[in-house]
């Protein structure tokens, strides 16, 4: 498959795409987002786009490379992931003296180094002085689920391409984010398909906060749609018709355990707590 016929995350596939046209490809990129996505493919097809000498900026499925990358067995592509656990310092070593070799067959030695975040901090070190000093044609592609596990001297060293699920929609605001949540938890949607909607809220405190002040202000709408005949005090005013369809599907227990939930999120935000963990705990405390 080409990075064109790629589905989802399209912003990415379009700067992948331009950034090969451009000749402008980096010495290391960071792939981020949560396991229900399929990093390796997106990674395997960036890097078709980066060996074919025939495609303009993406892979042509014809030529002696695409065939070898899709067969799994091109020379100058180099695998590594976590045995047990983890990756270790030893096998962040073993790629690094593979490194040092000339390609086999083109002009780039490239990796994709699966469960990056699960690299030690030996590891992470070491490999930091691959990124520091990469070899000329070397390009380092990292699959990681949560990028708040590397360091951030690993980050600041890497173009980082924050991922979607590809069934993920562009939802232009936070109100429309926080619409979609409170349909899912009413929904009683699995606790994995919400998680996988909350890709752009967890890239920074600002972000998060945005969605909890949406949040809470929804279902503090939705509270009082049904006693505020007037709409004085709501704050959509301009979905009152979804806020009266809606507000009838609520129990007052189910606000109330929603907005007990947000308030302890934004309190463990203010207390500096891991970003994806406190949003996705304020999730499941809503939906218990």
């Amino acid at each position: 498959m080409s990075l064109k016929d790629t589905r989802g995350n399209g912003k990415v596939v379009e700067r992948m795409i331009r950034g090969i046209k451009n000749r402008s490809i980096s010495h290391a990129y960071l792939l981020e987002g949560n396991s229900s996505i399929d990093k390796l493919a997106l990674a395997e097809n960036f890097v078709k786009a980066i060996l074919c000498k025939e495609g303009e900026g993406d892979s042509c499925e014809c030529c002696s490379s695409c065939n070898k990358l899709n067969h799994g067995n091109h020379e100058d592509v180099i695998y590594l992931a976590a045995e047990g656990n983890s990756i270790k310092d030893e096998a962040v070593e073993e790629l690094q003296s593979r490194l040092k070799k000339k390609p086999y067959v083109g002009d780039r030695n490239i990796v994709i180094l699966r469960d990056a975040d699960t690299m030690t901090l030996r590891a992470q070190n070491r490999l930091l002085k691959t990124l520091e000093e990469p070899a000329p044609g070397t390009v380092l592609i990292l699959l990681s689920d949560n990028m708040e596990n590397l360091t951030q001297t690993i980050l600041s060293r890497c173009v980082i391409f924050k991922l979607n699920p590809y069934e993920t929609m562009d939802y232009k605001n936070p109100l429309e984010r926080a619409i979609l949540i409170a349909d899912m938890v009413l929904d009683r949607k699995p606790f994995y398909e919400i998680a996988r909607q909350l890709a752009d809220d967890t890239t920074g405190k600002d972000a998060a906060f945005e969605l909890l002040d949406a949040l809470e202000i929804w279902y503090r709408d939705l509270a009082i749609c049904e006693y505020d005949s007037h709409h004085q005090l709501i704050c959509h005013t301009d979905k009152i018709d979804e806020l009266k369809r809606r507000s009838r599907l609520y129990q007052r227990s189910a606000v109330d355990k929603a907005v007990a939930a947000i308030e302890e999120a934004r309190n463990d935000l203010n207390r500096n707590l891991n970003i994806s963990y406190t949003i996705k705990n304020m999730i499941l405390k809503m939906i218990a």
